[in-house]
């Protein structure tokens, strides 16, 4: 009898609160609050965006998608999440479809736990 593994992908997530600490020096509290929150809203739109355009395979808005999706979570300090984008980005360059799925499945863990953790530390959701 065969016996069925049941995988758990738990991904390691890396935050920079020096680029938060950044943005709260240059914007206070409420600037910094705003901004944060603004990107956040932008990022989760951006993946429901790049979902969609991995679909119809549309290279181009993919890249692009991708870009922005780096811009905004480095102007934020997610790291893990940027580097994953990146890899995401490599994907898309070299035409591979299958690593493709797989750096996209692991970009949308990484964003879930990025955009939770940024909303706790900066305490945004209340």
């Amino acid at each position: 009898m065969a016996q069925v593994s049941r995988l758990r992908c738990v991904e390691a997530m890396a935050l920079d609160p020096a680029r938060l600490v950044v943005l709260y020096a240059e914007l206070g509290q409420d600037g910094a609050e705003r901004v944060i929150s603004a990107a956040m809203e932008d990022l989760a739109g951006l993946l429901t965006t790049l979902e969609d355009t991995a679909k119809i395979a549309h290279r181009a808005r993919l890249r692009a998608t991708i870009a922005e999706i780096c811009e905004l979570a480095e102007q934020v300090g997610l790291t893990s999440m940027v580097r994953a984008a990146r890899h995401l980005a490599q994907c898309v360059e070299q035409d591979d479809p299958v690593a493709q799925s797989a750096v996209m499945a692991r970009l949308g863990r990484i964003a879930e736990r990025s955009l939770t953790e940024v909303w706790d530390l900066g305490d945004l959701s209340s």
